[in-house]
C-alpha cells in the first residue's frame, strides 16, 4: 500500500513537471510572440499574423530562392531581387511594418529621428548577432559583435591602429599588392588588346593580400591561408544561420559541424602561433613590427601596463585572435565588393570614369598615389560616396532589445529586433530626391551631411558610437585601387555580364563580374 501511494507521487510529480515543461515550451513558442504582436499592433505596427515556429521564414527563404533564378536590367532597382520579402511587406503594410523571423519579430525603422536614436543609444538597441548557435560566433566575433565594458575596452585598444597617420604608412604595401596585380593585367592587354576579368573573386583575393601585408608584415604568406580558411567558414556560417536553430544541434558530430570546428581550430591555432613569436619579442625587448598586429599588440601592452596588471585588463591572446579574424573577413569583404560595384557603376557611366581619370591623372601623372593627395581626389571620393549609397556591402543594421524599451512614441516589447534597412534607406525621395534611384555623385559635392540634410540615412558603415572602425581603411584601399586602375586602363563590363546582386553576408554579384580591361596608351 505504502509502495502504491509512493509510485503514484512519484508519478503525480513527473505529470506536474513535464506539465510544466511542455507549458514553458508553449508559452515560449506560441504565447509570448503572440502577447508581443498585440502590443506592436496596439501601436500601429503592421504585418503577417504570426505562424507557429516559422514565422515568414519560409515565405522569405521562397521569394528569395525564386528571385534569385534569374538576372535583372543593368538598374539600381535592386531592392526586389536582394529583399523581396521585406520589399513586399513594406509596400504593402507601410513604413511601419514587421516580419516574422520566426518567433521573433522584426519592426522596419525608417524616420530619420527613430533611427538616429536607435544608433546613438547603443547599449539600449544592442547587436543582433546569432548568438544561440556557438558555431556562429566563430565567424561573427571580435569588438563588433561586444557589448557594455568589453566592447568599450577592444575598442578604445583598436582605435589607435586605424587612424589616418597609421594608415599612411600602410599605403606602400597597398600600393605593391595592386601593382603586380595590374602589371599582369597590363602584359595580356599589350598582348592581346584588352584583358577580360571576373573582377569580384580578383579583388578578394587581392585585398585578402592587402590585408596579409598590413596586419601580419612578415609573416604575410600565412595570412593567405588563414584567407582560405576564412572564405570557407563564411560559406558554411551562411548555410547555419539560414536553418531554424535546434538548441543543441551544434552539438552533434554532424559533418557541417565537424568541419566548422576544425577550420576554427585551424585558424585559431595559426594566429596563436604567430602572435605568441610577436609577444615572445616583445617581451624580449625588440621593436614591435610597424604593422597592425604590431600596433594592436603595442596598445595592449601598453593598457596593461596603464592599469598595473589588474585581472581582466587589456585583451587576451584569444581576444586579439578574436580581433584578427574579424578584420581579416571584414576588411577584406568591404573593399572587394566596393571595388567591384564601382568598377561595374562607372562601366556604366563612361562619363564619371573619364571625369575620375582626368583628376587621377591631373594628380599623379603615371605615378605611384601620394597619401595627402588620395585624400583630397574630389571626384573620386564622390564617386565611392554614391557606389557605397547604393550597393552598400551591408544592406541593413539589425538591434534587439532585451526589455521593454521607450523609441521615440512606440515602447518596443522586450525580445523584439529592430531592422534599420539600409539599402531602401539609401533610396528614400524623401531624402535624396526624385533620382535616388540614379546613378549621381554630384549629389555627394558638398559632402555626406549637406547630401542627406543632415539626417542620418546614410548607413554604408553604420553610424554614432559604432560605428564600423574599419571605413578609413576601406576608403583609403579603394581609392588607391581606383586611382592605380584608371591611371592605366579604360574598362567596360563584358557583353556576358548579368546584373545579379545578392547577399551572402555582404552584397555580391551573383553570376559573375566580368568586366573587360584596355590598357591606356
Amino acid at each position: 500500500m505504502e509502495m502504491d501511494i509512493i509510485g503514484q507521487a512519484i508519478a503525480a510529480s513527473c505529470f506536474v513537471a513535464l506539465f510544466a515543461w511542455a507549458w514553458r515550451v508553449l508559452d515560449w513558442a506560441w504565447f509570448t510572440p503572440k502577447r508581443i504582436e498585440k502590443r506592436l499592433r496596439q501601436q500601429g505596427f503592421r504585418g503577417n499574423p504570426y505562424r507557429f515556429l516559422v514565422g515568414d521564414i519560409k515565405e522569405n527563404g521562397m521569394m528569395l530562392q525564386e528571385a534569385m533564378t534569374k538576372p535583372i536590367p543593368l538598374t539600381n532597382d535592386i531592392v526586389p531581387r536582394i529583399m523581396p520579402h521585406i520589399d513586399k511587406t513594406i509596400k504593402m503594410y507601410g513604413k511601419n511594418s514587421f516580419t516574422w523571423m520566426g518567433r521573433i519579430p522584426r519592426i522596419h525603422v525608417m524616420e530619420t529621428d527613430l533611427i538616429r536614436e536607435v544608433l546613438t543609444h547603443s547599449s539600449k538597441f544592442v547587436k543582433n548577432f546569432d548568438v544561440h548557435n556557438p558555431l556562429v560566433k566563430f565567424l561573427l566575433t571580435g569588438v563588433g559583435s561586444f557589448e557594455g565594458e568589453k566592447w568599450s575596452k577592444h575598442r578604445r585598444i583598436i582605435s589607435p591602429a586605424f587612424t589616418l597617420e597609421k594608415l599612411k604608412t600602410m599605403l606602400p604595401a597597398f600600393a605593391v599588392c595592386y601593382d603586380d596585380l595590374l602589371r599582369k593585367w597590363e602584359q595580356t592587354a599589350t598582348r592581346e588588346g584588352s584583358i577580360e576579368v571576373d573582377i569580384f573573386p580578383t579583388f578578394d583575393v587581392l585585398t585578402s593580400d592587402v590585408i596579409s601585408k598590413v596586419a601580419f608584415g612578415s609573416t604575410y604568406e600565412e595570412g593567405g591561408k588563414i584567407f582560405q580558411l576564412l572564405k570557407e567558414l563564411m560559406d558554411l556560417t551562411i548555410e547555419t544561420m539560414r536553418d531554424v536553430y535546434i538548441p543543441g544541434w551544434s552539438l552533434l558530430p554532424t559533418k557541417r559541424n565537424k568541419r566548422m570546428r576544425a577550420i576554427n581550430k585551424e585558424i585559431t591555432d595559426m594566429l596563436r602561433n604567430i602572435i605568441n613569436k610577436r609577444v615572445k619579442a616583445m617581451k624580449a625587448g625588440e621593436p614591435s613590427e610597424d604593422d597592425l598586429l604590431g600596433v594592436l599588440l603595442e596598445y595592449n601592452y601598453q593598457e596593461i601596463q596603464k592599469q598595473g596588471n589588474k585581472k581582466n585588463v587589456g585583451m587576451s591572446i584569444d581576444d586579439v585572435i578574436e580581433e584578427c579574424k574579424l578584420f581579416y573577413f571584414a576588411g577584406q569583404e568591404t573593399t572587394g565588393v566596393l571595388l567591384t560595384w564601382t568598377t561595374i557603376l562607372l562601366s556604366k557611366h563612361p562619363e564619371w570614369q573619364e571625369r575620375a581619370r582626368e583628376e587621377v591623372l591631373q594628380a599623379f601623372g603615371k605615378n605611384k598615389p601620394e597619401f595627402d593627395k588620395l585624400n583630397h581626389l574630389k571626384y573620386v571620393s564622390m564617386i565611392l560616396y554614391e557606389v557605397l549609397r547604393l550597393y552598400p556591402p551591408v544592406i541593413d543594421l539589425t538591434k534587439i532589445v532585451h526589455e521593454d524599451t521607450k523609441l521615440g512614441p512606440y515602447t518596443i516589447p522586450a525580445g523584439t529586433q529592430i531592422m534599420l534597412p539600409t539599402v531602401i534607406l539609401h533610396r528614400e525621395k524623401s531624402i535624396w530626391g526624385e533620382d535616388a534611384m540614379e546613378f549621381s555623385p554630384e549629389r555627394f559635392a558638398d559632402g555626406v551631411a549637406i547630401a542627406t540634410k543632415n539626417q542620418v540615412t546614410y548607413l554604408p558603415f553604420s553610424w554614432g558610437p559604432r560605428v564600423c572602425l574599419g571605413q578609413n581603411f576601406a576608403l583609403l584601399q579603394a581609392k588607391l585601387g581606383l586611382a592605380m586602375i584608371l591611371q592605366r586602363f579604360r574598362f567596360d563590363v563584358a557583353p556576358t555580364y548579368k546584373h545579379a546582386p545578392y547577399t551572402v553576408l555582404t552584397l555580391q554579384p551573383q553570376f559573375g563580374s566580368h568586366v573587360i580591361y584596355r590598357k591606356l596608351k
